[in-house]
């Protein structure tokens, strides 16, 4: 039998590299929130090669004595724990391990002087031995330096991805921090490029907006939420506002990027009848609870959390998002197609053209430079070949009326005419709205079911003549049981039948043609994800927009100016009017001066 020995210290950092620094990025993920955690106000990050060559922060923070550096290379010392009580900790980094870890597959030079002292001090440890160790000049903060990362470690070394891959990690990492912490100016460079210079005191949407995308400033609405210790903060891109990946949702708890599977079924939540499947919303969610409440010790890297009431995060996430959207969803995402605007151009002036060959015996005669003998529409009753030649007109509009004094009331306008039966054109005090008339009453027929409490008729019960018994692995059992009561509420009666089997007794009513088998799977697995049955509710919010869909106006039917009318008011008063059940915008609008400039009258 092998012999139990104790491994060699520089074994132990190696492998405790292997878990929190696997990549470059990993490494200056811990070199930032460090310097974050020293108090700094400035922090300036350098990397070269993606990070492959070289790493280095700099920071104004409270800084460090020659001994206090030497200790902050030994395995779990750490700074930011004052007792044992981790569940009350505040800070990023806390266990101790990085600057060890870094220090075993790199070299790395650690320099440092506090606030108040004459001198700095300079330390270097070049993959665990160390190789300098003295005064050193700089001002007051800390400056670490990694360099040639695993190149002493060539079977680490050879499954980084290329420099580029490395860069983008790295930029990501930068991104994250520099959102969670718009107190803090951010400068970051690489090689010879500037990437972002973010200045201290931003406001957090603000912060936001320049990291993410500066139009999301427009296409998003203000967070602001308190329930009790939690609060929630940040910015939220309208549903019109999406992308086809989920990287650009940004998560955050007390400060901390995470990536967490619970906060992202919450996002996917509150979206789920304002999204089509495939895309994804635009925003950036900071989460604020007591410590106590949240254990961040979970996993090495930090970047996952778990949550003393699951539950209860979630709904405060769900319905916080919905709130906030209800008082900025009637409007969408408000710049029109580059493509569709490059269309629109002015017309040159030119002299009628003469007809195709195939029609100059039909027109023999015409002087074709004469405009009064020129082929105009005349009437329905001859059209003969100008149906070749002409096509019908696709729009038709009422005589117009002038605006109403209350017509600055009203910020969808007042209907003009529709066009080709789907598009109905009004007029606003700032310009000229657009409106898809099918899109746009799907989302009121929606609204109007739910107001009416049609989720409820629709959750109701409908009994099974004959109770369905389904079969699943026991731990799937065991969830379902354990929501028996909940699903209940939804019009979904279940028991435990056996160790691996449950029987259905009634199901909603709207899902009465459902296969009780995967709606009881899809539920299990819903629950194993997230530990709460949600999607039976967004199952039945499907069902109300397939029944709104059935039930709005349909493209091709043709509105009269008052209807037109009332389902622009209509519109101005629902909520979530700016899109439609799949995330489309039901509405846009050109403003007067781009009309303007459209006719070279700027």
């Amino acid at each position: 039998m092998p012999q139990i020995r104790r491994l060699p210290e520089n074994l132990v950092n190696r492998i405790a590299a292997g878990e929190v620094v696997e990549r470059p990025a990993a490494a200056l993920k811990e070199l930032i929130e460090n310097a974050i955690d020293s108090g700094a106000s400035r922090i300036a990050i350098r990397i070269a090669e993606g990070g492959l060559a070289r790493i280095e922060v700099s920071d104004d923070g409270c800084g460090m004595t020659p001994d206090e550096m030497a200790l902050a290379l030994e395995r779990h010392a750490t700074s930011k724990l004052p007792d044992e009580a981790i569940e009350q900790v505040a800070t990023l980094g806390f266990r101790g391990e990085a600057l060890p870890s870094i220090a075993s597959v790199a070299r790395l030079t650690l320099e440092s002087r506090p606030h108040g002292g004459e001198n700095g001090w300079r330390r270097v440890i070049d993959h665990g031995e160390l190789r300098e160790d003295g005064p050193a000049a700089l001002p007051p903060g800390t400056r670490v330096r990694v360099e040639n990362l695993f190149g002493k470690v060539p079977a680490r070394r050879k499954f980084l991805r290329t420099a580029r891959s490395e860069y983008g990690a790295c930029h990501e990492v930068v991104r994250r921090l520099a959102m969670a912490r718009p107190d803090i100016a951010f400068t970051f460079e690489h090689g010879d490029r500037r990437i972002l210079s973010l200045q201290a005191g931003q406001p957090l949407d603000q912060r936001v907006a320049e990291i993410v995308a500066r139009e999301l400033a427009d296409n998003g609405v203000a967070i602001d939420l308190d329930r009790g210790p939690m609060r929630l903060t940040g910015l939220a891109g309208l549903p019109t506002y999406n992308r086809g990946v989920a990287d650009h949702q940004y998560l955050f708890v007390n400060g901390r990027p995470v990536k967490d599977r619970l906060l992202t079924g919450a996002v996917r939540g509150a979206y789920a009848d304002m999204l089509a499947r495939d895309r994804h919303a635009v925003l950036a969610l900071f989460l604020d609870l007591p410590p106590e409440e949240v254990d961040v010790n979970v996993h090495p890297a930090k970047t996952e959390v778990r949550f003393r009431d699951a539950a209860f995060v979630r709904g405060f996430i769900v319905s916080g998002l919905r709130q906030a959207l209800a008082t900025g969803d009637k409007r969408s995402a408000q710049t029109p197609d580059a493509g569709a605007m490059a269309r629109w151009q002015t017309e040159p002036e030119r002299a009628a053209p003469a007809p195709a060959a195939a029609l100059q015996s039909i027109f023999s005669g015409r002087d074709w430079a004469d405009p009064q003998s020129s082929v105009r529409e005349a009437s329905e009753t001859w059209r003969g070949y100008e149906r070749e030649v002409v096509a019908a007109p696709q729009g038709r509009a009422e005589e117009a009326t002038p605006l109403s004094e209350d017509a600055a009331e009203y910020p969808l306008g007042i209907a003009r005419g529709q066009v080709a039966n789907t598009y109905i054109v009004a007029e606003a005090a700032d310009g000229l709205v657009i409106v898809d008339q099918h899109a746009a009453h799907e989302r009121l027929v929606l609204e109007r079911l739910r107001a009416a409490g049609a989720g409820d008729s629709v959750a109701r019960a409908q009994a099974l003549l004959i109770p369905e018994v389904v079969e699943l692995d026991e731990p799937a059992c065991d969830r379902l049981e354990d929501a028996v009561e909940k699903l209940a509420t939804l019009g979904l009666a279940i028991e435990r039948f056996g160790p691996g089997a449950m029987l259905v007794r009634s199901v909603p009513h709207a899902l009465g043609k459902s296969d009780p088998r995967r709606l009881l799977q899809d539920i299990a697995d819903d629950l194993a994800n997230h530990g709460e049955a949600l999607l039976l509710g967004e199952k039945l919010d499907l069902v109300l927009a397939t029944m709104a869909c059935h039930g709005s106006v349909r493209a091709g039917r043709t509105l009269s100016v008052t209807e037109m009318n009332a389902l622009l008011r209509e519109m101005e008063r629902t909520p979530r009017s700016g899109q439609c059940n799949h995330g489309r915008p039901t509405w846009v609008k050109l403003r007067m001066e781009d009309v303007e400039k459209l006719f070279g009258r700027h």
